[in-house]
C-alpha cells in the first residue's frame, strides 16, 4: 500500500502552501515600501511514481513543489511629494546606485533621495546617485559617476554684451557744435559732474559685472547732430571706477574759420580755458565781442585780431587765426585749409574746455589733455553716430574707441565687428579690461548692417528707451536644485542664475528576472541579467523621470488578500491528507489485535 507516501504528498503541499503564504506576506508587508515590486509564484508536480494496474502501468504523483517566484515590474502608482530630489521613473530603468568607498552598484526604482552632508546625491542608507556632470551648455562631461555637489556658489560671469533700445525724438535740439565730436569734447571726467546736461539729448543707463562680479553702471548719452538724421553718442561709466591706464596729453583743438562775407566775423571770437576753469586765451575779432568770457579778468590775455578784413576768405580767416594763437607761448598751431589746430604747449593738461562766441568759429576739442593720474578721459569709454533713414528707422552706426596714449579716438571699421556688433573695452578691474559688444538693434551681416526684430528707432517722439538689457551676473548662492523629466538637475543661485549641474543616469537589463534583490529596495546584476546598459533617461528605451515624485510599490492588496484566502484553504485540504492518512494507518494496524 501506498498510504506512506500519502504522508509526503500532503507534507509537499504544506510545505509548498507555507512558501506562497510567506511570498504573499511579503508583499502585503511591502504594500507601502517605495518602488516595491510585487512576487508572483506558481506550483509545479513532482516526478509521478509508476505503478501497475490491470491496464497496465500507470503514474502516480508524488506531490507539489514551488515551481517559479517571479518579480512583477509593473509600472506602480506615482506620489507627489514636496521633496525635489524625490524622483520615479515613469517606464522602463532603474537608478544606478554606488557603495561609497566601493566600485559595486546597485539599481533600484526607488528615488527617494536627498544631498548629504557630504554633498552626495543618496538615498535613505547612503548608496549614491550615478549621473553625468553637465557642462554650462548642459552637454554631459566624462563618464558617468557620483552625484556630488562640489560647489555651493555660482561664480560670477563677466559681461560681453549690452543691448540698448531707444527712441530718439527726430525733434531734438541740435546741441552740437557743428561736428559729431561735441559729446566728446562736453565729457570731462576730472570733474564732480562729468557732463553737463545741456550737453545732450537724452541718456540710458544699465549695469554690467566686471570678471570678480562687482556690477558696474554704464551710462549712454545721445544728442543731436547738425547732419540730418543723425545723433551722435558716448559711452561712459563712473570716472573713479575706470581703470585704465593714460598717458599725458596736451589738449588738442579744432577751430574750424568761415569767411569774412561783408564783415560777418565782427563781433566774433572764441576762448580757451585753463584748468582752474579761467581764460587762457581770448581771440576777439576786431575788437567787437560785446561778451565777456566767464571768469576773464584784466590779467587774461586777449588778442585782437585786426588782421581779419572784410571779405577774407575762410583760408585767410585761418591763416589770421593761426598767426595770432601761435604767438602765444603757452599754444602751438598749425593750419590745414580753414581748419587751425591748436595745441597746448605747456603743461599736459593745463585747458579743459574751450567755446566760441556767436557763429563766427566752430570748436571741436580732438584731444583733451590731461595727465596720468587725472584726466578728462576718465569714464569716457567710447562714441559715435548713429543714422537713421527718412522714415525714422536706423540705417548705420559707428564707433571709436578712445586712446588712452594720445588722448585722441580710433576709429572702427566694419573688420573690427564681433558677432556683427562693435565693442567698446572699459577697465573696471586693472590689468583685466573687458570687450563688451554694443548692440543697437542693428548686425552687421558681413556686407551690409540689417536691423533686429526690435531696433533703435527716430521717430516724432519723446526719447525713450525701449529695452536694454546686459549679460552677465555676480556670485550666487545655491538656494535650491530642480530636476526635469530628462534627468538634468539645474541649480537655483541667489543671483538668477539657472545653472544644469548633473544628470541622472538610468540603466536596464535584457533579463531583468536575473536581477538578485539585495534588500533595501536594490537589486544587483547577476549572469542571468545580464550587463547593465546605461543610458540617458528617455533615450534607448528608458523610462523619463518624474520629479517631485515617488513610485509607489504595485502590490494589488485586494489580489494577495484572495491569494491568501485560496492559499490558505489548500493547506487546510492538505492538512486533512495527513491527519486521514493517520487514520488509515491506525485502522491498519488495528487489524490485528
Amino acid at each position: 500500500m501506498s498510504l506512506s507516501s500519502s504522508l509526503f504528498s500532503g507534507i509537499s503541499g504544506l510545505s509548498t502552501l507555507g512558501n506562497a503564504m510567506q511570498i504573499i506576506g511579503d508583499n502585503i508587508a511591502n504594500v507601502n515600501t517605495v518602488g516595491f515590486k510585487s512576487s508572483s509564484f506558481a506550483f509545479q508536480d513532482l516526478l509521478s511514481q509508476s505503478v501497475s494496474t490491470l491496464s497496465g502501468t500507470s503514474q502516480v504523483g508524488r506531490g507539489t513543489a514551488l515551481g517559479d517566484i517571479q518579480a512583477s515590474f509593473a509600472q506602480g502608482s506615482f506620489e507627489s511629494t514636496g521633496n525635489t530630489t524625490d524622483l520615479a521613473v515613469g517606464g522602463d530603468g532603474f537608478f544606478v546606485l554606488k557603495q561609497l568607498g566601493t566600485e559595486n552598484l546597485y539599481y533600484s526604482r526607488a528615488g527617494n533621495f536627498n544631498f548629504n552632508e557630504d554633498g552626495y546625491l543618496t538615498n535613505p542608507e547612503g548608496y549614491v546617485v550615478q549621473g553625468w556632470a553637465l557642462d554650462a551648455n548642459g552637454d554631459d562631461t566624462g563618464t558617468i559617476d557620483d552625484v556630488l555637489m562640489s560647489s555651493f556658489t555660482s561664480p560670477p560671469s563677466e559681461t560681453d554684451n549690452m543691448e540698448v533700445i531707444v527712441n530718439l525724438d527726430s525733434a531734438g535740439d541740435d546741441n552740437s557744435s557743428g561736428t559729431d565730436t561735441s559729446l566728446f569734447g562736453a565729457w570731462n571726467g576730472t570733474s564732480s559732474t562729468p557732463i553737463g546736461a545741456s550737453a545732450y539729448e537724452y541718456q540710458s543707463s544699465l549695469k554690467v559685472y566686471d570678471s570678480l562680479g562687482s556690477t558696474h553702471d554704464i551710462t549712454l548719452y545721445f544728442d543731436k547732430a547738425d547732419t540730418a538724421n543723425t545723433y551722435e553718442y558716448i559711452v561712459t561709466s563712473n570716472p573713479s571706477e575706470d581703470n585704465r591706464t593714460f598717458s599725458p596729453t596736451n589738449e588738442i583743438t579744432d577751430v574750424t574759420c568761415v569767411a569774412d562775407t561783408a564783415g560777418s566775423l565782427d563781433g566774433t571770437y572764441f576762448t580757451l580755458y585753463d584748468g582752474a576753469g579761467s581764460v587762457a586765451f581770448w581771440v576777439d575779432v576786431d575788437n567787437s565781442g560785446t561778451t565777456i568770457p566767464l571768469g576773464a579778468s584784466a590779467a587774461d590775455r586777449a588778442v585782437e585780431i585786426t588782421t581779419i578784413t572784410t571779405d577774407m576768405t575762410d583760408l585767410q580767416v585761418a591763416s589770421a587765426v593761426q598767426l595770432a594763437v601761435d604767438g602765444d607761448l603757452q599754444f602751438s598751431a598749425t593750419v590745414n585749409g580753414a581748419v587751425v589746430t591748436v595745441t597746448d604747449a605747456g603743461t599736459a593738461g593745463t585747458r579743459t574746455n574751450a567755446n566760441a562766441g556767436t557763429s563766427g568759429f566752430t570748436m571741436a576739442t580732438t584731444v583733451q589733455g590731461g595727465t596720468a593720474t587725472s584726466h578728462p578721459l576718465e569714464g569716457l569709454l567710447a562714441r559715435g553716430t548713429l543714422t537713421f533713414g527718412t522714415d525714422g528707422s536706423i540705417t548705420g552706426t559707428t564707433l571709436d574707441k578712445i586712446n588712452t596714449t594720445t588722448g585722441g579716438v580710433t576709429a572702427q571699421t566694419t573688420s573690427d565687428v564681433s558677432n556683427g556688433y562693435y565693442q567698446f573695452d572699459p577697465t573696471f578691474i586693472s590689468g583685466s579690461p573687458m570687450s563688451i559688444e554694443l548692440d543697437f538693434g542693428l548686425r552687421y551681416n558681413g556686407s551690409a548692417w540689417v536691423k533686429n526684430s526690435l531696433s533703435t528707432s527716430q521717430y516724432a517722439s519723446a526719447s525713450t528707451t525701449t529695452f536694454q538689457s546686459a549679460n552677465g551676473y555676480g556670485a550666487g548662492d545655491l538656494e535650491g536644485v530642480n530636476v526635469d523629466v530628462d534627468g538634468v538637475i539645474t541649480g537655483s543661485y541667489s543671483n538668477g542664475q539657472l545653472i544644469p549641474l548633473f544628470r541622472v543616469g538610468l540603466a536596464k537589463f535584457q533579463n531583468t528576472q536575473g536581477l538578485f534583490k539585495e534588500g533595501g529596495n536594490l537589486y544587483s546584476e547577476t549572469r542571468q541579467s545580464g550587463s547593465a546598459i546605461t543610458n540617458k533617461p528617455g533615450t534607448n528605451g528608458l523610462g523619463s523621470i518624474a520629479p517631485n515624485a515617488l513610485e509607489q510599490s504595485n502590490v494589488d492588496i485586494a489580489n494577495e488578500l484572495v491569494k491568501m484566502i485560496t492559499t490558505q484553504r489548500g493547506f487546510q485540504a492538505n492538512s486533512k491528507i495527513i491527519t486521514v492518512t493517520d487514520q488509515m494507518l491506525s485502522e491498519l494496524i488495528n487489524i490485528k489485535r
